[in-house]
């Protein structure tokens, strides 16, 4: 039989279109630019079929490439590229500056800075050009992925006039890979960086994460675990990370790197590495005046010392402004940047003294030192005082560094929440932290402290350990990469809702379909909260294996040693009491308006309640409750929401490719058994602890 060639082109498309869904992966993240069909194809026939790139630089280039990728893949509309202004209609790509050569009446509403961008229609007689401006090539770049974002979403793009300027200028992703292909709390496979003491041959992986990263505004990468192998500063290791860094530039994504503070010692072979001795002084010098000789594009570095056994300064009684200084000053004319974490405590505590905290350790040491860090460095503040918990008030630290650059440490890879194996979309939890505010400057929100907008400091912003490894969709679960997205998302804009942000990552990743919108963005929403209340409700912490894995129930690891997760659990009661009353005075370290709020029982919130006081099992909440029969209620309530999680899922049967339904589905199967093992634990612990039976007979009543 002959069939009509329109049929047989149709035909192709539908089975290639067919074939193409049920093959998904996840490898192409939110950046699916799945195929749209007619519908889609007529709302965008406006868009130009040529796009014009005024400059040749690599980030220009992959700017132009995407624009050609993403216009082609979901319209199906070939593009051609150009280097000059056409008399047609035209996609322009360009700088403010080569831009208002061809387009002189284009003047931005308020001033663009470098990462900053432009999305503007212009109306030139009968012609109509889409301009992508940028404040650097970069900003082009950014600029170009919202616009396809855009398009993904279906969203109107013929009137445009949308400037967007980043939060703030550190933006930055971390891995804790090591040099032999392992990464420490990585859950997603072996590293795309390192294997076998050496940087990866084949890069490709490198580059498609560069590109992930640059979607969604990142600008830099630390690529090493901070628990840092010395011999990354090696002369012979600096050939291999010239090609690291020649992966991430065409995306705009500079290489950073985390480094030990004993590498004058460990390669350097000098005699010590006191910050203090000009040796030292020289010998940082000396190495980062070699990496950017031959990276120029060159980041900085990350640092962590003098924490769980790290080196550190205290070693020759140096301060960490002392060790931070030394080398950044080597980094200050080549415009690198020194991001030194806040992470020290002494992990030997006693644990029968009361009045020892390691909640208060950051404050503790870095309080004393503001304003004596050099301008280029910026201090690195886990959001809270622990330690990646699922709940933590955010850090005190963060109100107490007036003359200092800070930046917010995040985590992507789910160390404490859930490993990858279980959903929990962590963006609500962050959204908390980022708009709590410190009252220490008039209203001073975290998310403008670290911005540098509270003090006006030179630097600040973000930094979160993400732990990408080699499985095909990154992360190890299809779900997780909202929180990757997330991350980029509210660095870039901290303003921005996570309800807003998961429906958006829902729409790029598994469509426009309204009911799988509401579905998955529902299920990423409630998830977080689930996930606390079968593990550590009520800022009890998370409950789990804290000196093993960190990820199955454990509740007795966290008392009787010198980790200071401690919860205080005894026959009577729960909870550390932090009040500067009776307790170990943490609450002492906010401002008095924060004080406030903790202090007294009458005024502490619930979820915080174990945090701040230690309290009978009998107390009562603000909800009225127990707090020993909220710990039932809300473990035996959690790992019901998370078996709930399966019969949402199964309802987008039909709708969701079957490689990635499946996946999910088998994800979603696997947390509704571990949260009732979690559920199971948790509350027989704390019925054997106190004594006290379940109001709903749930709890066997034995001892």
């Amino acid at each position: 039989m002959n069939l009509p060639r329109s049929i047989v082109v149709v035909f192709a498309v539908v089975l290639a279109t067919a074939s193409w869904v049920c093959a998904e992966t996840g490898a192409e993240g939110w950046l699916r630019y799945a195929p749209g069909g007619h519908e889609t194809a007529a709302r965008y026939e406006a868009i130009p079929n040529i796009v014009i790139s005024l400059g040749n630089s690599e980030v220009l280039n992959s700017a132009k490439g995407e624009l050609v990728r993403g216009i082609g893949s979901m319209l199906g509309k070939p593009l051609r590229a150009g280097q000059n202004v056409p008399a047609e209609n035209a996609l322009v790509l360009g700088t403010l500056k080569d831009v208002q050569k061809h387009f002189p009446e284009v003047k931005p509403r308020r001033p663009l800075q470098s990462d900053g961008f432009w999305l503007r229609t212009v109306q030139h007689g009968s012609k109509k050009y889409w301009l992508i401006i940028g404040g650097s090539d970069r900003g082009v770049l950014y600029g170009t992925f919202v616009l396809l974002s855009q398009v993904a979403q279906q969203q109107n793009v013929n009137d445009l006039d949308d400037v967007e300027v980043p939060s703030a200028p550190i933006r930055w992703a971390s891995q804790w890979d090591n040099l032999d292909g392992s990464i420490e709390r990585g859950y997603a496979g072996r590293s795309i960086f390192f294997d076998s003491g050496a940087v990866r041959n084949d890069l490709t992986r490198a580059g498609q994460y560069a590109r992930l990263l640059a979607s969604v505004g990142i600008n830099a990468c630390a690529i090493n675990n901070v628990n840092a192998d010395p011999r990354v500063l090696s002369a012979d290791f600096l050939s291999q990370l010239v090609r690291v860094a020649g992966a991430f530039r065409p995306w705009g994504v500079k290489l950073a790197l985390s480094v030990d503070l004993s590498s004058p010692v460990a390669v350097g072979r000098l005699k010590t590495f006191d910050p203090l001795d000009p040796a030292v002084a020289e010998w940082w010098k000396r190495t980062v005046d070699q990496i950017y000789t031959r990276i120029p594009d060159f980041a900085g570095f990350v640092m962590k010392a003098d924490s769980e056994g790290r080196s550190g300064p205290s070693q020759y009684h140096r301060t960490a402004a002392d060790a931070a200084n030394v080398i950044a000053r080597a980094l200050k004319p080549h415009g690198g940047i020194l991001m030194y974490r806040a992470f020290v405590y002494n992990h030997h505590l006693d644990w029968r003294d009361l009045k020892a905290d390691r909640a208060k350790a950051a404050y503790d040491y870095f309080h004393p030192l503001d304003g004596k860090f050099d301008d280029n460095v910026v201090l690195q503040i886990k959001y809270g005082p622990i330690d990646f918990q699922v709940r933590e008030p955010a850090s005190p630290l963060f109100g107490a560094m007036q003359h200092t650059n800070e930046a917010i440490e995040l985590q992507v890879t789910q160390e404490y929440t859930g490993q990858q194996r279980h959903l929990c979309f962590l963006a609500p939890m962050w959204k908390g932290i980022l708009d709590f505010d410190m009252h220490v400057n008039g209203a001073s929100p975290v998310k403008q402290i670290v911005e540098g907008k509270t003090w006006r400091r030179p630097f600040g912003g973000f930094n979160a350990v993400v732990n990408v490894g080699l499985d095909e969709n990154w992360l190890g679960h299809p779900l997780a990469m909202a929180n990757l997205y997330s991350y980029g998302k509210l660095a870039w804009n901290p303003d921005q809702s996570a309800e807003e942000i998961s429906a958006e990552w829902t729409r790029l990743t598994f469509g426009n379909n309204p009911r799988a919108v509401e579905t998955i963005s529902g299920m990423l929403l409630s998830s977080w909260h689930t996930y606390e209340s079968y593990t550590g409700p009520l800022g009890v912490g998370t409950l789990t294996d804290i000196v093993g894995s960190h990820y199955e129930p454990n509740v007795d690891s966290a008392e009787h040693n010198g980790w200071g997760q401690w919860i205080r659990a005894d026959s009577q009661g729960v909870g550390m009491d932090r009040t500067i009353a009776t307790g170990t005075g943490y609450i002492g370290q906010y401002s008095p308006e924060v004080q406030k709020k903790y202090e007294t029982l009458a005024a502490c919130p619930d979820e915080l309640l174990l945090f701040m006081h230690h309290v009978p099992y009998t107390y009562v909440l603000h909800s009225g409750k127990t707090v020993i029969q909220h710990i039932y209620d809300s473990h035996y309530d959690g790992a019901e929401k998370a078996a709930g999680l399966v019969g949402q899922w199964e309802s987008m049967r039909g709708g969701i490719d079957e490689q990635r339904y499946a996946e999910v589905l088998k994800k979603l199967n696997y947390q509704a058994g571990h949260a009732t093992v979690w559920r199971d634990a948790v509350v027989n612990w704390f019925f054997n602890k106190s004594g006290i039976p379940d109001m709903k007979g749930r709890i066997a009543q034995k001892r």
